[in-house]
């Protein structure tokens, strides 16, 4: 292809470990992150300019641990406004890998183009030896410009692995090959550069999504309480007294809930805030249990706690209807 065909691809910058910096090469978990630019990113690999068309954008440049809604409805706005015009035929977004999956389910669910959108992160930083990012982004950037990536929705691609938003999270704190699906299965692969695709997520986003954030100011305070043996109600009341809409809840198992927790929990939806029943495990599906319906409870499906909060803060800004609520943890 020669390079006035080639797709035009742009690159945000929000930070994370693929822009880290550390004292010495040997230094694999202790360095700072958000260090580097974008364009120190995009002349680190070359190579992109062989694939596409390259232009950056610096979003921001921080740790993930510190992302915010704001900055999830500015990405989300900017990721918009890009693919709307002619002169982009794809995204790829360089972050943290520890909410990556965060951001990238939030934009799943918001970004209203079929065009791919890919997230890439990096386990090492920059100065790392064997530094992953160089390659992660090389293989974003050839999988944002590939056609065969058009309608899944966002994608997540490290360490060479093809994942959709909804199903793919960070499973190992610190290995090289962190982020899988727990059951569903990747999508596919990145072999030298060319994406290969095998399977399809069948939950709606993007386009299909009925979510709209260009008047959003702010998203409705969802609070996540982690269950555990000899529970209590007191941190339910604290997200109450804080000003929650909604509390997802990590249960045991199969969303089990203590029971003093689970007063706490049904005197809060009495108060209007609606509630979510995940589980703790991190795999598998939670079922709704009549005591959950008859407390207006929402189950979660198979999304993890933080998933579920990002759907249902979005779900909020439409309804506080357990019963429409519950409709769209059925369907996204």
């Amino acid at each position: 292809m020669s390079k006035e065909n080639l797709p035009r691809i742009t690159i945000l910058a929000v930070g994370g470990t693929i822009a880290g910096k550390g004292a010495n090469a040997t230094q694999t978990t202790q360095y700072q992150a958000g260090v580097l630019s974008v364009e120190a990113l995009i002349t680190a690999v070359p190579q992109v300019h062989d694939l596409a068309e390259v232009s950056g954008y610096q979003i921001a440049n921080i740790p993930s641990f510190a992302i915010t809604d704001q900055l999830w409805l500015l990405l989300a706005r900017k990721v918009n406004e890009l693919l709307a015009q002619s002169n982009c035929d794809g995204v790829v977004i360089t972050h943290g890998t520890d909410t990556l999956e965060e951001t990238a389910y939030f934009l799943h669910l918001t970004v209203k183009s079929d065009k791919p959108v890919v997230m890439v992160g990096a386990m090492r930083p920059a100065t790392a030896l064997g530094a992953d990012g160089p390659l992660n982004l090389f293989n974003g950037v050839a999988l944002a410009a590939s056609e065969a990536a058009r309608g899944h929705g966002v994608l997540i691609s490290l360490n060479g692995r093809i994942g959709s938003a909804r199903e793919t999270g960070k499973r190992h704190t610190v290995a090289i090959d962190a982020f899988g699906p727990p059951e569903a299965g990747l999508l596919g692969d990145m072999v030298d550069g060319t994406p290969h695709f095998y399977y399809k997520s069948m939950r709606k986003h993007t386009v299909k999504s009925e979510f709209g954030i260009s008047d959003l100011r702010q998203l409705p305070r969802v609070d996540i309480v982690f269950g555990h043996s000899q529970d209590t109600r007191d941190l339910v009341d604290a997200a109450v007294a804080a000003g929650a809409e909604g509390i997802v809840h990590a249960g045991t198992g199969n969303g089990g809930i203590f029971p003093l927790t689970r007063q706490g929990l049904q005197d809060a939806n009495k108060r209007g805030v609606m509630v979510v029943s995940t589980s703790r495990i991190g795999n598998g599906f939670v079922t709704p249990k009549p005591v959950d319906l008859e407390s207006h409870f929402v189950a979660s499906d198979n999304l993890t706690p933080q998933k579920a909060r990002i759907l249902l803060q979005l779900g909020l800004t439409q309804t506080h209807q357990a019963t429409e609520i519950r409709r769209m943890f059925q369907i996204y």
